[in-house]
């Protein structure tokens, strides 16, 4: 096993799925997460279709390792019925998604071929 020391994440991220059912509860999540968090994460696009490895409808927020305790505390106590795919950017993109991530509600299986594209 090769120990890695945390200085090797460059930053996170939160992946929230969401499909038609659930579209209006992740926009207001998405809405809220800005309200609170503001210039702390980047919020990416609202996906309503799977993009890249995920197989949900997702939106991404970025966020440094300084934010990790408060954002991932946050979105534990408050994600509801959305489920939360996190993981870290260390520049090995299939370990990352693979085998150090880790799932605030429901885990999904996800497309890891398309880390290799």
């Amino acid at each position: 096993m090769t120990i890695l020391d945390t200085n090797h994440i460059d930053n996170w991220h939160a992946h929230v799925y969401f499909d038609a059912a659930s579209r209006d509860a992740a926009w207001a999540f998405r809405q809220e997460i800005d309200r609170r968090f503001g210039a702390s994460v980047q919020l990416g696009r609202f996906h309503e279709r799977p993009v890249g490895p995920h197989p949900q409808w997702s939106f991404q927020i970025a966020f440094t390792v300084g934010c990790f305790t408060e954002l991932i505390s946050w979105l534990t106590l408050n994600h509801g019925a959305l489920d939360i795919f996190v993981h870290p950017n260390t520049g090995d993109a299939v370990r990352d998604h693979r085998d150090s991530a880790a799932w605030i509600g429901r885990s999904y299986d996800l497309v890891l071929s398309a880390l290799s594209q």
